[in-house]
């Protein structure tokens, strides 16, 4: 059903009607719920366009404030915790898994329906946030939500079985490998994952919002997830179905560093602001000239067609990570700019996934330079 247009128009923000008009037709259109798009540089956020509904059916206006759940970009934000400490000393890319995991000592590689095999050479740190560590996606036990296991818990299930391919060698999307390292990252600093995040990066950084347990308020926030129908015609709703229903219990729900975040679109522009301004901002340095140059750098191997860096898939000019309900950030430093992209979606009928890309286009050839 078309969204009558002077309803529309009362949804779209004051600000960035350009940008408004890019996207106001794929809500009109029934092929986008809502979404909270953002702009910015290295110094300020330039354009923040809010369009359609943050809950549908009840007719809620998407805000600016509005909460998602960001998923895999938690991936990025995780890598860079782990730089961090490779900036002071504690560890380096390039050491061992067993170092500090000794769980991961000797463990075998899979050969088909054959004996596995021994491995050629230990995984790295680079290898498990580069996705060539040879762990799986998850492992078995990781059901049926990804959020139902302590991190160190989880990660022992992931050494006690073979690896599916030699470390180095092949890419293999793998949720494992990230939260493998941020076990290394409780190991070498002494502190839980999450209180590490909260202390070293979103506090200082000021992103309120930003947590895997968001509060009854951040909840009253956050927005509806919308998937097609049957037909894959309209829309229709969706849910959290990865993870656990009561996102607020922190009794029976664990942190989960490849994908548990939620955040807002001010929050991620916040993270994605330091990253474009070198690993500093407003003063204060986060990571090192080198560790960002490691994170935006492609670590795949050229043999391979993937090009992932540490945490965040990298290009020619940009690098950036989506998540499962397709969010996305994307820090383009050849253009001086940061692009966030806050949905809630599992699918698009008609041309709904083109909505991201419409407005990236917008965004690079309003602002590009500036």
């Amino acid at each position: 059903m078309r969204t009558p247009a002077l309803l529309l128009g009362l949804l779209l923000s004051a600000v960035g009607f350009a940008s408004e008009a890019v996207l106001a037709p794929f809500v009109e259109r029934g092929e986008l719920a809502g979404a909270v798009a953002l702009v910015a540089n290295k110094d300020k956020v330039l354009s923040v366009t809010t369009v359609g509904f943050a809950d549908k059916d009840a007719k809620k206006p998407m805000t600016a404030d509005a909460v998602f759940w960001i998923a895999s970009q938690s991936k990025g934000i995780t890598a860079a915790a782990v730089m961090m400490l490779a900036d002071e000393g504690k560890l380096s890319l390039d050491d061992p898994v067993e170092k500090y995991l000794p769980e991961f000592k000797d463990q075998k590689v899979a050969a088909g329906k054959g004996a596995p095999v021994a491995r050629v050479r230990s995984i790295t740190i680079r290898d498990l946030l580069s996705h060539v560590s040879g762990l799986p996606f998850k492992s078995a036990e990781e059901q049926p939500t990804l959020d139902g296991l302590a991190l160190a818990e989880a990660v022992k299930t992931y050494a006690k079985v073979p690896l599916v391919t030699q470390p180095g060698t092949h890419y293999q999307y793998s949720n494992a490998g990230i939260n493998t390292a941020a076990r290394v990252l409780e190991v070498v600093s002494g502190m839980a994952y999450e209180d590490f995040m909260d202390k070293r990066l979103f506090g200082p950084l000021g992103m309120k919002d930003t947590t895997f347990w968001p509060d009854a308020a951040q909840v009253a926030r956050l927005a509806k997830t919308y998937k097609t129908d049957a037909a894959k015609k309209s829309l229709v709703p969706g849910g959290l179905n990865q993870l656990k229903p009561d996102l607020t219990d922190r009794a029976h729900r664990f942190p989960m560093p490849a994908g548990g975040l939620f955040s807002t679109a001010k929050d991620v522009a916040i993270f994605c602001r330091m990253l474009l301004n070198g690993g500093e901002l407003d003063g204060k340095r986060y990571l090192s000239a080198a560790s960002l140059k490691e994170l935006s750098s492609r670590q795949t191997p050229k043999a391979l067609k993937e090009s992932y860096g540490l945490g965040f898939a990298v290009g020619l000019d940009f690098f950036g990570h989506g998540g499962a309900q397709a969010t996305g950030m994307e820090v383009r430093t050849k253009d001086g700019l940061v692009l966030i992209w806050m949905v809630q979606h599992q699918g698009f009928p008609g041309k709904g996934g083109q909505a991201q890309g419409e407005f990236k286009k917008w965004a690079v050839k309003e602002y590009a330079g500036r």
